[in-house]
């Protein structure tokens, strides 16, 4: 009976001393990560995608006006596709 104890009674002081703790550390960082928002690189990069973003979009607006003076009717035949 002893044994027994003494093998559950281990592992269980084990966890709390050396791994609970370091789970806390890490669960309290994230979260403190996640609560502070993007870091200034994260920003820069978020800031460079919407710059893309927005060339893009004024490009497909290039693209669809050209196509509407060549050929008038392509939005009806690609969805009719």
């Amino acid at each position: 009976m002893e044994g027994i104890v003494v093998a559950f009674f281990v592992p269980v002081v084990v966890f709390l001393v050396v791994v609970a703790p370091i789970w806390i550390i890490f669960h309290y960082r994230s979260k403190a990560r996640i609560e502070n928002g993007l870091t200034t690189g994260e920003r820069a990069e978020l800031e460079e995608m919407i710059e893309v973003a927005n060339k893009m979009a004024a490009r497909i607006e290039t693209l669809e006006s050209i196509l509407d003076v060549e050929s008038p009717g392509w939005r009806e035949k690609r969805s009719q596709a």
